[in-house]
């Protein structure tokens, strides 16, 4: 299992607007294709209008598959724009889980 960690900074105060859009219309499109939702963050503490979402996948082939899918599917292409302009950097980790983390990391065992 690897995990993906995505961080989207926004624009001041648009986290509301964001997670209403994304929580309403966007995440099930995500969910349908790329599956494995560990969890969905904005920041409360440090940097400010921070959103982290983290998605599991079981390789880096998976993740590609995935990730293709849901970037030709109309409705993905549809919502991208909704969300677009709020966001000012995006930033991408493949993260990998040490031997005893309760994340998957029984796969390095």
């Amino acid at each position: 299992m690897l995990y993906e960690i995505r961080t989207y900074r926004l624009k001041n105060g648009a986290i509301p607007q964001y997670l209403k859009v994304v929580g309403e219309e966007g995440i099930a499109i995500q969910k349908r294709h790329l599956g494995n939702l560990v969890g969905y963050f904005s920041s409360e503490i440090g940097p400010i209008n921070e959103i982290v979402h983290i998605w599991g996948f079981q390789s880096l082939d998976d993740r590609q598959a995935r990730r293709a899918c849901l970037a030709a599917d109309p409705a993905w292409q549809a919502f991208l724009p909704k969300i677009r302009d709020l966001i000012v950097t995006a930033d991408n980790k493949i993260m990998m889980p040490a031997a005893f983390s309760p994340l998957g990391g029984d796969a390095h065992a």
